[in-house]
């Protein structure tokens, strides 16, 4: 699975874990290059405290496209530190 942003591959992996429809990617397969840390956090009832990153390539900006759950319930361990997508980052396989 490829993570795409304004023409740019942000992360790849063959081993995302799908949850809610949401592939989330595993930590190491993300370009960290186009990452920045948010201070963006939302409560998901049965996962946990999700934390934010802001996706940044050729100079335009995503603000908190990309999401992770530092720490997890335990319902939600198999994605604990993975990183899923949204606003317009394209999912491909």
């Amino acid at each position: 699975m490829k993570a795409i942003w304004n023409g740019q591959v942000i992360a790849e992996s063959n081993d995302t874990k799908v949850v809610e429809n949401n592939h989330y990617f595993p930590p190491e397969t993300i370009k960290k290059e186009f990452f920045k840390s948010s201070d963006t956090h939302t409560n998901c009832p049965w996962k946990g405290v999700a934390s934010y990153y802001t996706v940044e390539v050729s100079g335009k900006e995503n603000k908190d496209a990309a999401w992770y759950y530092p720490e997890t319930s335990d319902l939600a361990k198999q994605i604990k530190g993975y990183v899923a997508f949204w606003k317009g980052v394209e999912i491909v396989d």
